[in-house]
């Protein structure tokens, strides 16, 4: 079986930042394997398109552009907020949150979750940075499919891989 639209797909593999000899940034190995649902829209759809038609045992390598990954950095995404967002009721601001480099969680216009760095802060504002972690960068993948199979009927529903445990990833 080859990998397709809603297979489960069982696979290794490294990501490293800037090409074959960057620095290791994630892995899962034949222990820890990554195991996922295809083309249903959680992965980065260039990725997606690297490894469709594999089968187990084939290898791969690929390098993905800012443009085909998480995006190129916008100073568009760089948001200043009135520092009264982070202060509590009192009007104090718990000295842990306000810390360069740390990421805090805000609320988009849409409601959704958006994950921001922050940068700096004074008495009136906080300065955050809501660009995607990896944005600007090239990714260089490599790894190998382990296994490809149909999913079970509770899968196909959920559109996501369900451990043998039930717990839906």
């Amino acid at each position: 079986m080859t990998i397709d639209d809603h297979t489960i797909v069982t696979l290794t593999y490294e990501v490293r930042d800037g090409g074959e000899s960057g620095p290791l940034m994630e892995r899962m190995d034949v222990n820890y394997p990554f195991k996922f649902m295809f083309g249903v829209g959680k992965m980065l759809p260039a990725w997606e398109r690297r490894i469709f038609g594999l089968k187990p045992g084939t290898g791969f390598a690929f390098k993905l552009g800012p443009e085909d990954a998480y995006g190129l950095a916008s100073k568009d995404h760089i948001l200043t907020m009135p520092i009264r967002y982070f202060q509590d009721a009192n009007g104090a601001v718990d000295p842990t949150l306000l810390v360069a480099g740390q990421f805090v969680t805000l609320s988009g216009s849409d409601g959704k979750p958006v994950n921001a760095k922050i940068l700096k802060w004074d008495d009136d504002n906080v300065t955050l940075d809501a660009n995607h972690a990896l944005a600007g960068k090239t990714l260089f993948f490599s790894g190998a499919v382990l296994e490809v199979r149909e999913p079970t009927v509770d899968e196909l529903v959920q559109k996501r891989f369900i451990a043998e445990d039930g717990v839906r990833r």
